[in-house]
């Protein structure tokens, strides 16, 4: 239940059931244009750019939270993008009931119980596509960098902001122009995703279409450039399919880690790509066991 406690001055405090943590969910490593606000006046605060409008989110505890920057009427907007709407408290009750092994189980509760408040954000489709193919062999302050200075180049004034530039925008660009954004070879493969979306030699609502995973990650990884971990990302934080399961350098750590030697990710079911961000804040942000 998301309600509006109070409003004032574009500032609405927001009551909300369940653990959802401001801090955690832009914390975690799955978007790229929110940054922490330290001369808060909150607990903790993220400013940002999402669905066309400059946000701010910011929390003191949990059960509450601030949406500043926007209107009550747009209330729905922000539920939908923090999918506040999903029914977190049956998944992570669930999470680890198709796990078998005694020890696999017990770190997938551990990671979940260190983890809780994140949720998945419903990021723009195509924004998730193109960040993700900056993302490949890239570290995090490097693709905001990026990403921020292509919306600068090719997004529109949103006023005091950028959007993120349209796949035809970045297509009529070209691919020297993107790589001058200091792209690397990235460039080419993001002007060529921007020219198969544009024209529609893909289309991601049909994507998002898909029925199975398989279907999905086969039209991704058309493009040149996408392969199974950009894809993997970009079907988890872009179209909502949880049971993506991203592998990563940090993911790959984690299971040979922590997991017994034949354990399946799949056993996670369609809540794996829940379990795998749990899994990758646990390792890199809180250091696991350490």
């Amino acid at each position: 239940m998301v309600h509006i406690i109070s409003e004032n001055n574009g500032v609405m405090k927001i009551g909300a059931s369940g653990d959802f943590s401001v801090f955690r969910t832009f914390d975690c490593g799955q978007c790229f244009r929110f940054d922490p606000v330290y001369d808060s006046e909150y607990e903790c605060e993220f400013e940002g750019v999402a669905r066309g409008r400059k946000i701010r989110f910011a929390q003191n505890k949990p059960g509450e939270f601030y949406i500043i920057g926007s209107s009550p009427d747009e209330l729905p907007i922000w539920i939908d993008y923090l999918a506040l709407d999903v029914d977190y408290d049956k998944i992570n009750r669930s999470i680890a009931e198709n796990v078998k092994n005694p020890s696999d189980r017990a770190v997938i509760e551990r990671a979940r119980d260190a983890s809780l408040g994140i949720r998945i954000l419903r990021q723009d489709k195509w924004e998730a596509l193109c960040s993700f193919i900056i993302s490949q062999n890239n570290n995090i302050p490097r693709i905001k960098k990026i990403i921020s200075a292509m919306c600068e180049k090719y997004g529109d004034d949103i006023g005091g902001a950028y959007d993120f530039p349209s796949a035809k925008a970045l297509e009529e660009a070209g691919e020297s122009e993107i790589f001058n954004l200091k792209c690397g070879f990235r460039a080419k493969y993001i002007h060529s995703a921007a020219t198969a979306v544009a024209n529609g030699y893909i289309d991601l609502e049909e994507v998002a279409r898909a029925e199975s995973y398989a279907e999905a990650e086969e039209m991704l990884t058309s493009l040149k450039g996408v392969g199974p971990k950009v894809a993997a990302c970009t079907l988890l934080f872009g179209f909502e399919r949880y049971d993506a399961f991203p592998i990563d350098v940090w993911i790959k750590k984690v299971l040979a880690k922590y997991f017994s030697e034949n354990f399946d990710p799949a056993s996670f079911g369609k809540a794996a790509g829940i379990a795998q961000q749990y899994l990758f804040y646990y390792e890199r942000y809180l250091g696991g066991d350490a």
